[in-house]
């Protein structure tokens, strides 16, 4: 591997690893302290306003819906989350954020805000335009490698 390659190799990981810890520390505390990460991105995959299903909710987090279950039964007695059988067909069980999720819902995604933010504030249109390429060549390497 080349000087720039292992450069390159060495904030990658990095960086990975440092969004992943710091997103949690910042997150999972104060108000959000009992949550876990796994918590927060349930939260984020059901979505602010909106009511989904079970399974259509486990399918976007690529789980299985007994796990999910394990999720939710957490996220509800912690009252983040209601969930109940639909009317029209009680196999169907929709689950939707309460105020306190809807909380949780808007710090996970103003840090995530933020963090585009301060990513992109000193590029020049054409150096954004560079970054996105080169992050989606990551994403579409880690999909076709690994099938994801």
């Amino acid at each position: 591997m080349n000087s720039k390659h292992e450069s390159l190799n060495k904030i990658l990981v990095k960086l990975f690893n440092d969004i992943l810890r710091i997103e949690e520390k910042y997150l999972c505390r104060n108000q959000f302290e009992d949550l876990t990460m796994t918590e927060f991105h349930i939260i984020e995959t059901i979505g602010s306003q909106t009511e989904r299903t079970m399974s259509e909710t486990a399918k976007d987090l690529k789980i299985t819906s007994g796990t999910l279950t394990i999720g939710i039964d957490n996220l509800v007695r912690k009252g983040y989350v209601s969930r109940h059988r639909s009317k029209e067909d009680k196999r169907i069980v929709a689950i939707s954020l309460t105020d306190k999720g809807e909380n949780a819902y808007h710090e996970h995604e103003t840090f995530h805000r933020e963090l585009v933010g301060r990513t992109l504030s000193d590029l020049e249109p054409d150096q954004e335009k560079v970054l996105i390429k080169a992050l989606f060549n990551v994403d579409s390497y880690f999909k076709e490698k690994y099938k994801f």
